[in-house]
């Protein structure tokens, strides 16, 4: 499928594609919150991991494509996000990849490859330094790992769009619908000032990585997607042509290629 989104018309009025019914569901109670997530096909595993303000069911191109691939797909709502609750501690990328950890354990997976997009991305990444025995690899799009990798921020009918979207979704799906506001700036904070890896950060991440950038990004310089797989000790980088920071919505049949292009490069979990 490839609904060539390009203006995000369709995501504004609609959202992604509905996603299919799913073979478990449930939440984990973690470090005060409850984590929503969600199973989908069989085979080895991968977890999709969301940006930021958004939830699990804008995966909804890439997750039919995964199962009918013959792999198993979780996909989980980032604290705060969708279905999933937080408590008043500051946002963190640490907290969020123990998140992720939780669920994994609680599903069993003892190891999985990582797809994440945008903060998801950052998370991922941060799982994999923290527990790469639990990490296959990371497939880590649109996301910096220190400030300096972030363009300033410029409005634009596209991030415009998406933002209605993720306050529709959030009204339609939280716990606490009429929080928008307070919820958007805690991960904004995070945002602005995290993650903050070194060059030595990077290099301990030993599990193979491929960091996926358009060079039309809103929000991360090229140069710094760039630098990620120059530094990163099994990096390697993969540009998204004619597509933006919202690559998974505007041109889905692009961006899973590149997924199962990565998938498959994977020793087998």
């Amino acid at each position: 499928m490839d609904p060539a989104d390009d203006e995000l018309i369709q995501f504004e009025a609609h959202g992604a594609e509905r996603l299919p019914e799913p073979r478990e569901q449930g939440t984990v109670s973690h470090r005060g919150a409850r984590i929503w997530y969600a199973q989908h096909g069989s085979g080895a595993p991968v977890v999709l991991l969301h940006g930021g303000l958004g939830h699990s069911g804008n995966w909804g191109y890439q997750v039919p494509a995964l199962v009918a691939a013959g792999y198993a797909v979780t996909v989980i709502d980032s604290r705060g996000h969708g279905r999933s609750t937080r408590d008043e501690q500051p946002y963190s990328y640490e907290l969020m990849a123990s998140d992720v950890l939780a669920v994994m354990d609680r599903l069993a997976i003892p190891k999985a490859a990582i797809v994440g997009w945008s903060d998801g991305a950052c998370a991922g990444l941060v799982l994999a330094r923290s527990h790469p025995e639990r990490v296959s690899g990371v497939f880590f799009f649109a996301c910096n790992m220190d400030p300096s990798g972030t363009k300033p921020f410029v409005p634009t009918p596209l991030i415009d769009r998406c933002f209605g979207r993720h306050v529709a979704d959030y009204a339609a799906l939280s716990a606490t619908p009429a929080d928008f506001k307070a919820f958007s700036e805690a991960v904004g904070v995070m945002q602005r000032t995290q993650p903050d890896y070194g060059a030595a950060d990077l290099a301990a991440i030993g599990v193979p990585v491929v960091v996926a950038q358009s060079a039309d990004d809103e929000f991360i310089r090229i140069e710094h997607a760039e630098y990620l797989a120059r530094t990163l000790p099994q990096g390697r980088l993969c540009l998204l042509r004619g597509v933006t920071h919202f690559a998974p919505l505007q041109r889905p049949r692009l961006f899973n290629e590149a997924i199962a292009e990565f998938l498959a490069t994977l020793p087998p979990t």
